[in-house]
């Protein structure tokens, strides 16, 4: 059997590890489960119920993308493995991944306070400091895609998770804050220039805000 990847591509995360499938030609089958809609389903294979979910051919189980993305790599080998194999740019790829990484799952987190707090609940002090840490982590990517001007690629000549993962987080938190990118115009650009591109089109739907679970049975 081949390869189930389980989860919606308006899910950064889910989407990250199929551009990551496709560019190393891994033919997967692709179930768009909704984690609020498909919970149950998703638990029978993620104790979390949580997406993305990769169930490998032997039908071992993966649970977390970045994981999933290292046991692609492995799988490839390091020649052919979208991340740098040592030295300095395996650690500039691995710091603008965890800068992204940091950006989106704050914007997770004010989403999903925006949702499932009534109007009037919502910790103002909670979603001010979130949105800092997010705004703290756009200006870091943007200097970095600044000082890239010139170059296609964040790191190196190529394109690595790096790339995929400043691409897949930033168009995420973009759609569901909503949030103007103006501000961060190096950013904006390198984002526009990589979802332009078939791969990130082909594994792309708009961000969906999840509604409650009560509004959701009703």
């Amino acid at each position: 059997g081949r390869m189930i990847l389980i989860g919606m591509y308006d899910s950064s995360y889910t989407r990250r590890v199929a551009i990551a499938m496709s560019l190393y030609d891994m033919p997967f089958e692709h179930r768009s489960w909704s984690v609020g809609r498909d919970f149950d389903r998703i638990r029978q294979y993620n104790p979390l119920g949580r997406a993305p979910t990769l169930v490998l051919d032997d039908g071992e189980v993966l649970t977390e993308s970045a994981m999933m993305l290292d046991y692609l790599d492995d799988v490839v080998g390091s020649q052919r493995a979208l991340m740098p194999a040592t030295g300095i740019a395996r650690r500039d790829a691995q710091r603008l991944i965890a800068l992204a990484t940091g950006a989106i799952d704050k914007a997770v987190l004010i989403v999903l306070e925006r949702i499932f707090r009534p109007v009037g609940m919502h910790s103002e002090a909670w979603l001010s400091r979130c949105c800092t840490q997010v705004g703290g982590a756009l200006g870091e990517l943007d200097k970095a895609c600044a000082a890239r001007a010139g170059h296609d690629w964040l790191v190196g000549d190529a394109m690595t998770h790096a790339d995929i993962a400043v691409a897949c987080y930033t168009t995420h938190l973009r759609e569901s804050l909503p949030l103007d990118l103006s501000p961060w115009p190096a950013l904006r650009a390198h984002v526009d220039r990589s979802e332009a591109l078939p791969v990130f089109r082909q594994h792309y739907i708009p961000f969906d805000a999840p509604v409650p679970t009560s509004k959701a049975s009703a």
